[in-house]
């Protein structure tokens, strides 16, 4: 194979051998600048998609970080105290008392609460501050009122149970 090329480019004349030379240069400056050109934008593409795969790491290691010190906080035992004295101090404690209808003990750890009208906002808050006592949400059901903002709810609330 080799000496048939040889053979080949020997029998040409010298300016066919100047003319086939300066074509195979062309031909590989422009194949080396087509392959230079695509791997500077894989290069470039590389360099956006690292400096973001180095902000997601570091993102998902604060967030490993939180999840040690949130899995390290100890949960305080739920206070023993009878669960209806505890939702109704909470009830008076956050100024709710006008709007309770009723508190109904179902079980020792489960309370039935009837709110004839309260704002939709403070029985969020109220929601969030019992969860912050263990006290979880079990069921609910929320009426609108014909007054903005104002909601009629009966809900049933139980102790958190430990993991």
């Amino acid at each position: 194979m080799k000496q048939k090329i040889l053979n080949w480019w020997e029998s040409r004349s010298p300016r066919d051998r100047v003319v086939i030379a300066a074509l195979g240069v062309v031909v590989a400056v422009v194949l080396y600048l087509v392959l230079i050109q695509s791997a500077q934008r894989a290069r470039i593409q590389l360099g956006a998609s690292v400096a973001t795969l180095r902000v997601q790491a570091l993102r998902l290691e604060q967030d490993a970080t939180e999840l040690a010190r949130v899995r390290a906080v100890r949960v305080p035992p739920a206070p023993q105290t009878d669960l209806r004295t505890q939702v109704q101090a909470l009830v008076a404690g956050a100024g709710l008392s006008g709007g309770l209808l009723r508190i109904d003990a179902t079980d020792a750890n489960r309370v039935r609460v009837v709110f004839g009208s309260i704002a939709f906002a403070e029985w969020l808050q109220w929601v969030a501050a019992l969860q912050a006592q263990q006290i979880r949400l079990e069921t609910g059901r929320v009426e609108a009122l014909s007054t903005p903002g104002m909601v009629g709810i009966s809900a049933t609330f139980a102790r958190a149970r430990p993991q």
